[in-house]
């Protein structure tokens, strides 16, 4: 059996076949060999770079459409997934309005309070896999609708991948924020998991959404991840529910 030179395609050698295949595109996917919007090879060309069979490749394609992490276009061909398509922008943002129209609703106007670099603490380091007092980023920005604060968020971001990230750009930014991770920092949020409450808000969180003291919130706290699992993001959202509701699709 020859041994694979640095110029020849990795070859896997475990089963399930598709599985290995798989992990191989989403090496490339996290590598930037294709970036967020562009095509990826057609499954034949695929099939022949890993020297297997179309219909382990469309298998291995199959999965990663069904995670959103590429997808199918009839007649054009499969292309990575970004969070700048319309579809994708509400993957993660579940608050919809009660009349359901989020079109008429128009995009969210966004403030942002405060971006600061920190140390993390014990909590925000274990969530995002880093060790107490490593370096941190900081945002915390209000959503308003129709010129009512809706969502209060604060996120925690690694510092190394986000070294650069300011207050400044983050109000450039006219698209949304996951987009502009992947554009201008090469981190794609893949995944994401997240734990809802219900919670009062303390005296600068009601000042920030114009509440009451002891107006109950939504609260949504997420983990997102990007590629093979590693945490990118803490985030923690406090959501006025009196014209807007939490809406997940289980399928």
């Amino acid at each position: 059996m020859n041994t694979p030179t640095l110029a020849e395609p990795a070859t896997p050698s475990f089963s399930p076949l598709y599985q290995q295949i798989k992990t191989l595109i989403l090496q490339s996917l996290q590598a930037g060999e294709w970036k967020p919007g562009e095509p990826i090879p057609s499954e034949i060309d695929l099939a022949a770079r890993f020297r297997v069979s179309q219909g382990t490749v469309r298998k291995a394609i199959d999965e990663l459409a069904a995670e959103n992490l590429v997808v199918r276009r009839q007649g054009k061909g499969t292309f990575v997934a970004t969070h700048a398509e319309q579809h994708v922008q509400y993957r993660f943002l579940k608050l919809v309005p009660d009349s359901g129209d989020t079109a008429a609703e128009g995009p969210a106007e966004r403030t942002i309070v405060d971006c600061r670099r920190q140390r993390a603490s014990a909590e925000v380091a274990r969530a995002l896999a880093l060790r107490t007092g490593d370096p941190v980023l900081q945002v915390r920005r209000v959503l308003a609708y129709r010129g009512v604060p809706t969502i209060l968020e604060d996120l925690w971001l690694p510092g190394t991948p986000f070294k650069g990230l300011t207050a400044e750009r983050l109000r450039a930014s006219r698209g949304p924020m996951y987009a502009m991770f992947e554009t201008e920092f090469g981190v794609r949020m893949v995944r994401a998991e997240e734990k809802i409450r219900a919670v009062l808000p303390d005296a600068e969180q009601a000042v920030l959404l114009d509440v009451a003291a002891g107006m109950p919130l939504l609260s949504v706290e997420r983990v997102a991840h990007t590629y093979h699992d590693t945490p990118m993001e803490l985030r923690r959202g406090l959501y006025r529910t009196q014209t807007h509701h939490y809406r997940n699709e289980l399928g």
